[in-house]
């Protein structure tokens, strides 16, 4: 029986994920650089953080997830080590930029989700905290889509879904799952097989062919 060629980005036999103990050692290294995103995002807002910091920052923090995805998709173990590190310091980066700018933390009192569409949403406690928010968010210059729910907007849009909530009742500790990130200029990107200045200039399908 003729042996079927892996063809898949991590199917190389240089990645990162090709056997167990490397896999489990690369993950590891991804989590860390995840974590110290779920924290800052914690602090400053779903996709908010990278729109408080200047441009030059912030293009140099966009190029660093780059290649962070790059050694995901395509580097060896060494390359998700090192870029992991990278990427949780370029994270750091940008919370200490926007301390040094004084720039507003999230309010504890709300909380924010990403939506598949890339809005961000938020949930606050009443009408007025609500407008509080938008204030904020006015203020600070955000360009981010945003939606904002108080709890008894909640609560209204929840007694609409009595499936979700029968499920939940039946199997306690059941979630809503298949979440994705919002959009920001990496989801542009298909894959990160080429080079980060490569033009993008696909070529367009002759369809009446």
């Amino acid at each position: 029986m003729a042996k079927v060629k892996d063809t898949r980005p991590l199917g190389s036999p240089q990645s990162w994920a090709r056997t167990p103990g490397t896999l489990i050692v690369g993950q590891g290294a991804i989590d860390g650089a995840d974590q110290v995103a779920v924290e800052a995002e914690a602090k400053w807002g779903a996709g908010r953080l990278r729109l408080l910091v200047s441009p030059e920052l912030r293009e140099k923090f966009d190029r660093q997830r780059y290649l962070f995805n790059q050694a995901i998709w395509h580097g060896d173990l060494e390359s998700v080590r090192v870029q992991s590190a990278r990427m949780a310091s370029a994270w750091r980066a940008l919370d200490a930029a926007a301390e040094a700018g004084q720039c507003p933390h999230l309010d504890p009192a709300v909380w924010e989700a990403r939506l598949e569409d890339g809005t961000v949403a938020a949930i606050v406690r009443s009408p007025e905290d609500a407008l509080a928010h938008f204030r904020q968010e006015a203020s600070a210059g955000q360009a981010r889509k945003l939606v904002v729910y108080t709890l008894e907007e909640i609560a209204r849009i929840i007694s609409h879904h009595g499936a979700v909530n029968e499920a939940k009742l039946v199997w306690p500790g059941a979630t809503v799952e298949a979440v994705r990130r919002p959009h920001d200029p990496l989801d542009d990107i298909r894959d990160t097989l080429g080079g980060i200045d490569d033009p993008l200039d696909d070529p367009i399908p002759n369809l009446g062919a």
